[in-house]
Protein backbone atom coordinates (compact mmCIF):
# COMPACT_ATOMS: atom_id res chain seq x y z
CA UNK A 1 0.00 0.00 0.00
CA UNK A 2 1.50 3.30 -1.05
CA UNK A 3 1.93 6.26 1.23
CA UNK A 4 -0.59 8.26 -0.87
CA UNK A 5 -3.30 5.61 -0.35
CA UNK A 6 -2.62 5.52 3.38
CA UNK A 7 -3.02 9.32 3.50
CA UNK A 8 -6.33 9.07 1.64
CA UNK A 9 -7.63 6.41 4.05
CA UNK A 10 -6.57 8.44 7.09
CA UNK A 11 -8.18 11.57 5.65
CA UNK A 12 -11.42 9.62 5.04
CA UNK A 13 -11.45 8.35 8.65
CA UNK A 14 -10.82 11.89 9.85
CA UNK A 15 -13.81 13.20 7.92
CA UNK A 16 -16.07 10.44 9.27
CA UNK A 17 -14.90 11.11 12.83
CA UNK A 18 -15.50 14.83 12.40
CA UNK A 19 -19.02 14.20 11.11
CA UNK A 20 -19.73 11.84 14.01
CA UNK A 21 -18.40 14.37 16.53
CA UNK A 22 -20.65 17.09 15.04
CA UNK A 23 -23.69 14.82 15.33
CA UNK A 24 -22.89 14.09 18.98
CA UNK A 25 -22.63 17.73 19.98
CA UNK A 26 -25.37 19.12 17.74
CA UNK A 27 -28.56 20.32 19.35
CA UNK A 28 -31.92 18.66 18.94
CA UNK A 29 -32.88 21.32 16.40
CA UNK A 30 -30.00 20.28 14.14
CA UNK A 31 -30.99 16.63 14.30
CA UNK A 32 -34.51 17.54 13.26
CA UNK A 33 -33.33 19.41 10.21
CA UNK A 34 -33.98 19.71 7.37
CA UNK A 35 -37.33 17.91 7.57
CA UNK A 36 -40.33 19.93 8.78
CA UNK A 37 -42.33 17.43 10.79
CA UNK A 38 -45.11 19.79 11.91
CA UNK A 39 -46.39 23.07 10.52
CA UNK A 40 -46.56 25.42 13.51
CA UNK A 41 -49.31 27.49 11.84
CA UNK A 42 -52.39 25.89 13.32
CA UNK A 43 -55.84 27.17 14.25
CA UNK A 44 -55.09 26.34 17.90
CA UNK A 45 -52.91 29.47 17.95
CA UNK A 46 -55.99 31.65 17.51
CA UNK A 47 -56.10 32.35 21.27
CA UNK A 48 -52.44 33.43 21.41
CA UNK A 49 -52.16 36.94 22.94
CA UNK A 50 -50.37 39.44 20.71
CA UNK A 51 -49.63 43.15 21.05
CA UNK A 52 -50.93 45.32 18.25
CA UNK A 53 -51.43 49.10 18.19
CA UNK A 54 -50.89 49.34 21.92
CA UNK A 55 -53.51 46.74 22.81
CA UNK A 56 -53.32 43.05 23.68
CA UNK A 57 -55.73 40.91 21.67
CA UNK A 58 -55.96 37.32 20.42
CA UNK A 59 -54.26 36.36 17.18
CA UNK A 60 -57.68 35.33 15.82
CA UNK A 61 -58.93 38.92 15.92
CA UNK A 62 -55.84 40.57 14.48
CA UNK A 63 -55.37 37.95 11.75
CA UNK A 64 -59.04 38.14 10.77
CA UNK A 65 -59.02 41.94 10.55
CA UNK A 66 -55.72 42.04 8.67
CA UNK A 67 -56.52 39.36 6.08
CA UNK A 68 -59.96 40.89 5.54
CA UNK A 69 -58.35 44.27 4.93
CA UNK A 70 -55.64 42.94 2.62
CA UNK A 71 -57.80 40.59 0.53
CA UNK A 72 -61.40 41.67 1.09
CA UNK A 73 -62.20 38.09 2.20
CA UNK A 74 -62.46 36.32 5.55
CA UNK A 75 -60.20 33.44 4.47
CA UNK A 76 -57.85 32.46 1.68
CA UNK A 77 -58.11 29.28 -0.39
CA UNK A 78 -60.13 27.51 2.33
CA UNK A 79 -57.48 28.33 4.92
CA UNK A 80 -58.46 30.30 7.99
CA UNK A 81 -57.22 33.85 8.47
CA UNK A 82 -55.04 32.66 11.37
CA UNK A 83 -53.23 30.09 9.23
CA UNK A 84 -52.89 32.47 6.27
CA UNK A 85 -51.52 35.26 8.43
CA UNK A 86 -49.15 32.89 10.23
CA UNK A 87 -47.86 31.38 6.99
CA UNK A 88 -47.17 34.84 5.59
CA UNK A 89 -44.85 35.38 8.56
CA UNK A 90 -43.06 32.05 8.11
CA UNK A 91 -40.52 33.45 5.67
CA UNK A 92 -39.10 35.64 8.46
CA UNK A 93 -38.30 32.47 10.45
CA UNK A 94 -36.22 30.93 7.63
CA UNK A 95 -38.65 28.05 7.29
CA UNK A 96 -38.71 26.08 4.06
CA UNK A 97 -42.40 26.87 3.52
CA UNK A 98 -43.69 29.10 0.77
CA UNK A 99 -45.87 32.02 1.82
CA UNK A 100 -49.38 32.06 0.29
CA UNK A 101 -49.74 34.46 -2.62
CA UNK A 102 -52.69 36.50 -1.40
CA UNK A 103 -54.39 38.93 -3.77
CA UNK A 104 -56.09 42.26 -3.36
CA UNK A 105 -58.96 43.57 -5.51
CA UNK A 106 -58.38 46.75 -7.53
CA UNK A 107 -61.63 48.72 -7.70
CA UNK A 108 -60.58 52.09 -9.13
CA UNK A 109 -60.68 52.08 -12.96
CA UNK A 110 -57.65 54.35 -13.38
CA UNK A 111 -55.56 52.17 -11.09
CA UNK A 112 -56.66 49.11 -13.07
CA UNK A 113 -55.31 50.80 -16.19
CA UNK A 114 -52.12 51.71 -14.34
CA UNK A 115 -51.57 48.09 -13.25
CA UNK A 116 -52.92 46.36 -16.36
CA UNK A 117 -49.67 44.46 -16.90
CA UNK A 118 -50.06 42.56 -13.61
CA UNK A 119 -53.85 42.66 -13.26
CA UNK A 120 -55.74 39.37 -13.46
CA UNK A 121 -59.04 38.91 -15.36
CA UNK A 122 -60.78 39.11 -11.95
CA UNK A 123 -59.39 42.63 -11.48
CA UNK A 124 -57.13 41.63 -8.61
CA UNK A 125 -53.38 41.38 -8.23
CA UNK A 126 -50.91 39.51 -6.03
CA UNK A 127 -48.89 41.50 -3.51
CA UNK A 128 -45.66 40.25 -5.09
CA UNK A 129 -46.71 41.81 -8.39
CA UNK A 130 -47.71 44.99 -6.53
CA UNK A 131 -44.20 45.25 -5.09
CA UNK A 132 -42.78 44.96 -8.57
CA UNK A 133 -44.94 47.97 -9.49
CA UNK A 134 -44.22 49.93 -6.30
CA UNK A 135 -42.28 52.69 -8.03
CA UNK A 136 -45.10 53.14 -10.55
CA UNK A 137 -47.69 53.38 -7.77
CA UNK A 138 -45.63 55.89 -5.77
CA UNK A 139 -44.98 58.10 -8.81
CA UNK A 140 -48.68 58.08 -9.66
CA UNK A 141 -49.53 59.00 -6.07
CA UNK A 142 -47.06 61.91 -6.05
CA UNK A 143 -48.45 63.12 -9.38
CA UNK A 144 -51.91 63.63 -7.85
CA UNK A 145 -52.10 67.30 -6.93
CA UNK A 146 -55.60 67.30 -5.42
CA UNK A 147 -57.13 65.12 -2.72
CA UNK A 148 -59.34 63.04 -5.03
CA UNK A 149 -60.65 59.46 -5.19
CA UNK A 150 -57.61 58.34 -7.21
CA UNK A 151 -55.16 59.65 -4.62
CA UNK A 152 -57.09 58.11 -1.73
CA UNK A 153 -57.20 54.74 -3.49
CA UNK A 154 -53.46 54.86 -4.22
CA UNK A 155 -52.77 55.81 -0.61
CA UNK A 156 -54.80 52.84 0.61
CA UNK A 157 -52.91 50.56 -1.78
CA UNK A 158 -49.58 51.82 -0.43
CA UNK A 159 -50.86 51.27 3.11
CA UNK A 160 -51.80 47.67 2.26
CA UNK A 161 -48.33 47.10 0.82
CA UNK A 162 -46.79 48.47 4.00
CA UNK A 163 -48.84 46.09 6.18
CA UNK A 164 -48.05 43.15 3.91
CA UNK A 165 -44.33 43.92 4.08
CA UNK A 166 -44.56 44.17 7.86
CA UNK A 167 -46.19 40.74 8.04
CA UNK A 168 -43.79 38.89 5.74
CA UNK A 169 -40.80 40.48 7.48
CA UNK A 170 -42.04 39.20 10.84
CA UNK A 171 -42.37 42.66 12.41
CA UNK A 172 -46.17 42.83 12.54
CA UNK A 173 -46.69 39.94 14.93
CA UNK A 174 -45.58 40.76 18.50
CA UNK A 175 -45.71 37.88 20.97
CA UNK A 176 -45.08 37.77 24.75
CA UNK A 177 -41.61 36.96 26.04
CA UNK A 178 -39.96 37.00 29.45
CA UNK A 179 -36.49 38.34 30.16
CA UNK A 180 -33.99 36.97 32.66
CA UNK A 181 -35.85 38.71 35.50
CA UNK A 182 -39.13 37.15 34.33
CA UNK A 183 -40.53 40.51 33.24
CA UNK A 184 -42.91 40.56 30.31
CA UNK A 185 -41.62 41.97 27.05
CA UNK A 186 -43.15 41.96 23.57
CA UNK A 187 -41.05 41.02 20.55
CA UNK A 188 -41.81 40.50 16.92
CA UNK A 189 -41.82 36.92 15.71
CA UNK A 190 -38.58 37.52 13.82
CA UNK A 191 -36.77 38.83 16.92
CA UNK A 192 -38.38 36.34 19.31
CA UNK A 193 -36.97 33.33 17.49
CA UNK A 194 -33.55 34.69 16.64
CA UNK A 195 -31.97 33.09 19.76
CA UNK A 196 -33.36 29.75 18.62
CA UNK A 197 -31.60 29.92 15.25
CA UNK A 198 -28.43 27.89 14.94
CA UNK A 199 -27.02 30.18 12.32
CA UNK A 200 -28.31 32.67 9.83
CA UNK A 201 -30.60 31.22 7.18
CA UNK A 202 -30.78 27.86 8.95
CA UNK A 203 -34.06 26.05 9.49
CA UNK A 204 -35.98 26.16 12.77
CA UNK A 205 -38.04 23.25 13.96
CA UNK A 206 -41.72 23.96 13.39
CA UNK A 207 -42.56 21.71 16.32
CA UNK A 208 -40.33 23.78 18.57
CA UNK A 209 -41.94 27.03 17.38
CA UNK A 210 -45.42 25.64 18.06
CA UNK A 211 -44.40 24.47 21.54
CA UNK A 212 -42.77 27.81 22.29
CA UNK A 213 -45.88 29.77 21.28
CA UNK A 214 -48.14 27.45 23.27
CA UNK A 215 -45.99 27.80 26.39
CA UNK A 216 -45.92 31.59 26.00
CA UNK A 217 -49.70 31.59 25.79
CA UNK A 218 -50.10 29.58 28.99
CA UNK A 219 -47.54 31.68 30.88
CA UNK A 220 -49.29 34.88 29.88
CA UNK A 221 -52.66 33.54 31.03
CA UNK A 222 -51.26 32.57 34.44
CA UNK A 223 -49.80 36.04 35.00
CA UNK A 224 -52.37 38.35 33.41
CA UNK A 225 -55.61 36.38 33.16
CA UNK A 226 -57.91 35.57 30.28
CA UNK A 227 -59.20 39.00 29.21
CA UNK A 228 -57.89 38.53 25.69
CA UNK A 229 -59.88 35.28 25.49
CA UNK A 230 -63.07 37.27 26.13
CA UNK A 231 -62.37 39.14 22.89
CA UNK A 232 -61.87 35.81 21.13
CA UNK A 233 -65.29 34.58 22.26
CA UNK A 234 -66.80 37.98 21.39
CA UNK A 235 -65.38 37.81 17.86
CA UNK A 236 -66.62 34.26 17.35
CA UNK A 237 -70.11 34.85 18.77
CA UNK A 238 -71.30 36.82 15.71
CA UNK A 239 -73.72 38.82 17.87
CA UNK A 240 -74.56 41.39 15.13
CA UNK A 241 -75.67 38.50 12.91
CA UNK A 242 -77.81 37.02 15.70
CA UNK A 243 -79.35 40.45 16.36
CA UNK A 244 -80.31 41.00 12.73
CA UNK A 245 -81.92 37.54 12.53
CA UNK A 246 -83.99 38.28 15.64
CA UNK A 247 -84.98 41.68 14.24
CA UNK A 248 -86.07 40.15 10.93
CA UNK A 249 -88.17 37.55 12.76
CA UNK A 250 -89.84 40.28 14.82
CA UNK A 251 -90.58 42.32 11.68
CA UNK A 252 -92.07 39.25 9.98
CA UNK A 253 -94.20 38.22 12.96
CA UNK A 254 -95.48 41.70 13.87
CA UNK A 255 -97.94 42.17 10.95
CA UNK A 256 -98.95 38.49 10.91
CA UNK A 257 -100.21 38.12 14.46
CA UNK A 258 -102.58 39.96 16.75
CA UNK A 259 -100.64 38.71 19.76
CA UNK A 260 -98.24 41.58 20.44
CA UNK A 261 -96.27 39.55 22.98
CA UNK A 262 -94.52 37.42 20.35
CA UNK A 263 -92.89 40.34 18.47
CA UNK A 264 -92.28 42.04 21.83
CA UNK A 265 -90.40 38.97 23.03
CA UNK A 266 -88.31 38.92 19.85
CA UNK A 267 -87.64 42.66 20.15
CA UNK A 268 -86.58 42.18 23.77
CA UNK A 269 -84.26 39.35 22.74
CA UNK A 270 -82.75 41.68 20.14
CA UNK A 271 -82.22 44.39 22.75
CA UNK A 272 -80.55 41.91 25.14
CA UNK A 273 -78.30 40.62 22.34
CA UNK A 274 -77.16 44.12 21.43
CA UNK A 275 -76.70 45.10 25.06
CA UNK A 276 -74.47 42.02 25.44
CA UNK A 277 -72.55 43.07 22.34
CA UNK A 278 -72.03 46.60 23.63
CA UNK A 279 -71.16 45.41 27.15
CA UNK A 280 -68.46 43.10 25.78
CA UNK A 281 -66.99 45.97 23.74
CA UNK A 282 -66.95 48.14 26.87
CA UNK A 283 -65.14 45.44 28.88
CA UNK A 284 -62.65 44.76 26.10
CA UNK A 285 -61.90 48.41 25.27
CA UNK A 286 -62.42 49.92 28.74
CA UNK A 287 -64.43 52.85 27.39
CA UNK A 288 -67.85 53.94 26.20
CA UNK A 289 -68.74 52.27 22.86
CA UNK A 290 -69.24 55.47 20.86
CA UNK A 291 -65.79 56.36 19.50
CA UNK A 292 -66.08 55.29 15.85
CA UNK A 293 -68.75 55.02 13.16
CA UNK A 294 -69.35 51.31 13.77
CA UNK A 295 -70.12 51.90 17.43
CA UNK A 296 -72.29 54.97 16.85
CA UNK A 297 -74.42 53.13 14.30
CA UNK A 298 -74.74 50.16 16.67
CA UNK A 299 -75.65 52.38 19.63
CA UNK A 300 -78.08 54.47 17.60
CA UNK A 301 -80.05 51.40 16.46
CA UNK A 302 -80.23 50.01 19.99
CA UNK A 303 -81.26 53.36 21.49
CA UNK A 304 -83.93 53.82 18.84
CA UNK A 305 -85.44 50.39 19.53
CA UNK A 306 -85.45 50.94 23.30
CA UNK A 307 -87.08 54.37 22.89
CA UNK A 308 -89.66 52.84 20.54
CA UNK A 309 -90.51 50.18 23.13
CA UNK A 310 -90.80 52.74 25.95
CA UNK A 311 -92.78 55.40 24.03
CA UNK A 312 -94.95 52.75 22.37
CA UNK A 313 -95.75 51.23 25.77
CA UNK A 314 -96.89 54.50 27.30
CA UNK A 315 -98.84 55.59 24.22
CA UNK A 316 -100.22 52.11 23.54
CA UNK A 317 -99.14 52.45 19.92
CA UNK A 318 -97.98 49.45 17.90
CA UNK A 319 -96.44 51.51 15.10
CA UNK A 320 -93.56 52.59 17.37
CA UNK A 321 -92.45 48.97 17.65
CA UNK A 322 -92.57 48.56 13.88
CA UNK A 323 -90.53 51.71 13.27
CA UNK A 324 -88.01 50.92 16.01
CA UNK A 325 -87.45 47.41 14.68
CA UNK A 326 -87.09 48.64 11.10
CA UNK A 327 -84.54 51.32 11.98
CA UNK A 328 -82.60 48.82 14.08
CA UNK A 329 -82.68 46.43 11.10
CA UNK A 330 -81.16 49.14 8.88
CA UNK A 331 -78.33 49.79 11.34
CA UNK A 332 -77.63 46.07 11.78
CA UNK A 333 -77.63 45.68 8.00
CA UNK A 334 -74.81 48.22 7.85
CA UNK A 335 -72.89 46.56 10.70
CA UNK A 336 -73.03 43.12 9.08
CA UNK A 337 -72.42 44.00 5.44
CA UNK A 338 -70.95 47.53 5.07
CA UNK A 339 -67.45 46.44 6.11
CA UNK A 340 -65.80 48.85 3.68
CA UNK A 341 -67.51 51.76 5.43
CA UNK A 342 -67.75 50.57 9.04
CA UNK A 343 -64.89 48.81 10.79
CA UNK A 344 -65.64 46.65 13.84
CA UNK A 345 -62.02 46.88 15.03
CA UNK A 346 -61.45 47.97 18.62
CA UNK A 347 -58.56 50.39 18.68
CA UNK A 348 -56.86 52.64 21.24
CA UNK A 349 -58.26 56.10 21.90
CA UNK A 350 -56.62 59.35 20.89
CA UNK A 351 -55.65 61.50 23.92
CA UNK A 352 -58.57 63.95 23.57
CA UNK A 353 -61.08 61.11 24.01
CA UNK A 354 -59.48 59.57 27.10
CA UNK A 355 -62.06 60.98 29.46
CA UNK A 356 -64.81 58.46 29.98
CA UNK A 357 -67.11 60.94 31.75
CA UNK A 358 -67.36 63.37 28.84
CA UNK A 359 -67.24 60.57 26.29
CA UNK A 360 -70.09 58.77 28.02
CA UNK A 361 -72.25 61.90 28.36
CA UNK A 362 -71.66 64.13 25.36
CA UNK A 363 -71.30 61.58 22.56
CA UNK A 364 -73.91 59.20 24.01
CA UNK A 365 -76.48 62.01 24.29
CA UNK A 366 -75.95 63.00 20.66
CA UNK A 367 -76.12 59.43 19.34
CA UNK A 368 -79.28 58.59 21.33
CA UNK A 369 -80.85 61.79 19.99
CA UNK A 370 -80.10 60.59 16.46
CA UNK A 371 -81.94 57.36 17.31
CA UNK A 372 -84.99 59.33 18.49
CA UNK A 373 -84.94 61.59 15.43
CA UNK A 374 -84.63 58.49 13.24
CA UNK A 375 -87.97 57.29 14.67
CA UNK A 376 -89.62 60.55 13.57
CA UNK A 377 -87.95 60.28 10.15
CA UNK A 378 -89.14 56.75 9.48
CA UNK A 379 -92.63 57.46 10.80
CA UNK A 380 -92.85 60.53 8.55
CA UNK A 381 -91.78 58.51 5.49
CA UNK A 382 -94.21 55.72 6.39
CA UNK A 383 -97.01 58.29 6.60
CA UNK A 384 -96.10 59.75 3.20
CA UNK A 385 -95.91 56.34 1.51
CA UNK A 386 -99.17 55.09 3.06
CA UNK A 387 -100.95 58.29 2.09
CA UNK A 388 -99.63 57.94 -1.47
CA UNK A 389 -101.25 54.49 -1.73
CA UNK A 390 -104.42 55.31 0.19
CA UNK A 391 -105.11 58.87 1.46
CA UNK A 392 -105.19 59.05 5.25
CA UNK A 393 -108.15 60.51 7.10
CA UNK A 394 -107.82 63.73 9.05
CA UNK A 395 -107.89 61.78 12.34
CA UNK A 396 -105.27 59.27 11.21
CA UNK A 397 -102.99 62.04 9.97
CA UNK A 398 -103.35 63.92 13.25
CA UNK A 399 -102.46 60.79 15.25
CA UNK A 400 -99.38 60.20 13.12
CA UNK A 401 -98.28 63.80 13.59
CA UNK A 402 -98.56 63.44 17.36
CA UNK A 403 -96.43 60.30 17.29
CA UNK A 404 -93.83 62.04 15.14
CA UNK A 405 -93.94 65.08 17.42
CA UNK A 406 -93.30 62.93 20.52
CA UNK A 407 -90.17 61.37 18.97
CA UNK A 408 -88.85 64.80 17.91
CA UNK A 409 -89.27 66.22 21.42
CA UNK A 410 -87.15 63.44 22.89
CA UNK A 411 -84.54 63.87 20.18
CA UNK A 412 -84.30 67.66 20.54
CA UNK A 413 -83.90 67.54 24.32
CA UNK A 414 -81.12 64.94 24.06
CA UNK A 415 -79.41 66.74 21.19
CA UNK A 416 -79.47 70.08 23.05
CA UNK A 417 -77.94 68.37 26.08
CA UNK A 418 -75.29 66.77 23.88
CA UNK A 419 -74.36 70.06 22.21
CA UNK A 420 -74.05 71.85 25.57
CA UNK A 421 -72.00 69.02 27.07
CA UNK A 422 -69.80 69.04 23.97
CA UNK A 423 -69.15 72.75 24.46
CA UNK A 424 -68.16 72.19 28.09
CA UNK A 425 -65.86 69.33 27.04
CA UNK A 426 -64.33 71.51 24.30
CA UNK A 427 -63.60 74.21 26.87
CA UNK A 428 -62.04 71.58 29.12
CA UNK A 429 -59.94 69.99 26.31
CA UNK A 430 -59.20 72.83 23.87
CA UNK A 431 -59.69 75.94 25.98
CA UNK A 432 -62.73 77.29 24.14
CA UNK A 433 -66.44 76.54 24.41
CA UNK A 434 -67.20 76.95 20.70
CA UNK A 435 -64.96 77.10 17.65
CA UNK A 436 -67.23 76.55 14.62
CA UNK A 437 -65.61 73.22 13.93
CA UNK A 438 -67.55 71.37 11.15
CA UNK A 439 -68.88 68.78 13.59
CA UNK A 440 -69.96 71.48 16.06
CA UNK A 441 -71.49 73.59 13.34
CA UNK A 442 -73.55 70.78 11.83
CA UNK A 443 -74.75 69.63 15.25
CA UNK A 444 -76.01 73.16 15.85
CA UNK A 445 -77.64 73.20 12.41
CA UNK A 446 -79.50 69.97 13.21
CA UNK A 447 -80.68 71.38 16.54
CA UNK A 448 -81.89 74.60 14.91
CA UNK A 449 -83.70 72.72 12.11
CA UNK A 450 -85.69 70.58 14.51
CA UNK A 451 -86.39 73.46 16.92
CA UNK A 452 -87.84 75.43 14.00
CA UNK A 453 -90.05 72.45 13.13
CA UNK A 454 -91.27 72.11 16.73
CA UNK A 455 -91.93 75.85 17.01
CA UNK A 456 -93.69 75.89 13.64
CA UNK A 457 -96.03 73.07 14.63
CA UNK A 458 -96.93 74.62 17.98
CA UNK A 459 -97.68 78.04 16.46
CA UNK A 460 -99.47 76.61 13.37
CA UNK A 461 -96.82 78.32 11.26
CA UNK A 462 -96.19 74.96 9.62
CA UNK A 463 -99.50 73.43 8.39
CA UNK A 464 -100.12 69.70 9.01
CA UNK A 465 -99.66 68.69 5.39
CA UNK A 466 -96.23 70.37 5.38
CA UNK A 467 -95.13 69.14 8.80
CA UNK A 468 -94.67 65.50 7.79
CA UNK A 469 -92.57 66.16 4.63
CA UNK A 470 -90.43 68.66 6.57
CA UNK A 471 -89.69 66.05 9.24
CA UNK A 472 -88.75 63.49 6.58
CA UNK A 473 -86.43 65.98 4.89
CA UNK A 474 -84.97 67.27 8.17
CA UNK A 475 -83.22 63.97 8.80
CA UNK A 476 -80.89 64.80 5.90
CA UNK A 477 -79.29 67.36 8.23
CA UNK A 478 -78.73 64.57 10.79
CA UNK A 479 -77.07 62.40 8.15
CA UNK A 480 -74.85 65.28 7.12
CA UNK A 481 -73.77 65.93 10.72
CA UNK A 482 -73.34 62.22 11.41
CA UNK A 483 -71.92 60.78 8.17
CA UNK A 484 -71.26 63.77 5.92
CA UNK A 485 -68.71 65.47 8.16
CA UNK A 486 -66.87 62.17 8.66
CA UNK A 487 -66.93 60.82 5.12
CA UNK A 488 -67.06 63.91 2.91
CA UNK A 489 -65.73 67.01 4.71
CA UNK A 490 -63.16 65.13 6.85
CA UNK A 491 -61.79 68.33 8.35
CA UNK A 492 -61.69 69.87 11.79
CA UNK A 493 -60.71 68.96 15.33
CA UNK A 494 -62.99 65.89 15.31
CA UNK A 495 -60.59 64.12 12.92
CA UNK A 496 -60.44 61.05 15.19
CA UNK A 497 -63.86 60.01 13.90
CA UNK A 498 -63.16 60.36 10.18
CA UNK A 499 -63.52 57.36 7.88
CA UNK A 500 -63.61 56.48 4.20
CA UNK A 501 -66.02 54.73 1.88
CA UNK A 502 -69.32 56.39 2.86
CA UNK A 503 -69.65 59.08 0.19
CA UNK A 504 -71.59 56.84 -2.22
CA UNK A 505 -73.85 55.62 0.58
CA UNK A 506 -74.62 59.18 1.68
CA UNK A 507 -75.29 60.34 -1.89
CA UNK A 508 -77.66 57.39 -2.41
CA UNK A 509 -79.45 58.15 0.85
CA UNK A 510 -79.97 61.80 -0.10
CA UNK A 511 -81.19 60.86 -3.59
CA UNK A 512 -83.66 58.26 -2.28
CA UNK A 513 -85.12 60.63 0.33
CA UNK A 514 -85.54 63.43 -2.20
CA UNK A 515 -87.29 61.05 -4.63
CA UNK A 516 -89.68 59.90 -1.90
CA UNK A 517 -90.53 63.51 -1.07
CA UNK A 518 -91.07 64.46 -4.70
CA UNK A 519 -93.35 61.48 -5.30
CA UNK A 520 -95.37 61.50 -2.06
CA UNK A 521 -95.43 65.01 -0.59
CA UNK A 522 -97.82 66.56 -3.16
CA UNK A 523 -100.42 63.88 -2.31
CA UNK A 524 -100.60 64.87 1.37
CA UNK A 525 -103.62 67.15 1.65
CA UNK A 526 -104.38 69.73 4.29
CA UNK A 527 -107.13 69.24 6.90
CA UNK A 528 -109.69 71.10 4.85
CA UNK A 529 -108.82 69.28 1.64
CA UNK A 530 -109.35 65.71 2.80
CA UNK A 531 -113.06 64.80 2.95
CA UNK A 532 -112.49 61.62 4.96
CA UNK A 533 -113.47 61.71 8.64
Amino acid sequence: MTIINIKKILFLFFCLALAQTHSLFASEDTKQLPAIDLDFCQDQLESLPILQNGRVKPLFVHAGETIKYLTGKNNFQQRSAVITYCQLSSSSLFLSTSAPEIRTPIEHNEIRTLLKSVLSPNNDVTYKDLFSSLALIRNSYMAQKDENAMKRSLNELLHKLSIYQSIVSGDDWKIPQWDEEQKLTWSSVKDAFSPLQLEKNSLISSAKIYAYLTNSQETYRKQFGDKHLLELHYAKAKLPLIAIVLTCLALLVLPLTKNIWIPLALATATVLTQITLITLRIIISGRAPVTNMYETVLFSGLASLILALVIGHFKKEKSYLLIGLFYNFLTLLMLNFAHGMLSASIGPLVPVLRDNFWLSTHVTSVIVSYGALALSWLMANLTLIENRKNPLSRKALQERMEHIYSAIKVGVVLLAAGVILGGVWADYSWGRFWGWDPKETWSLIVLCVYMVILHGKNTSWIPPHRFVPLVAGAFLSVMMAWFGVNYILATGLHSYGFSQGGAIFLAGFFALQIIILLVTAPNLKGPGENPQA
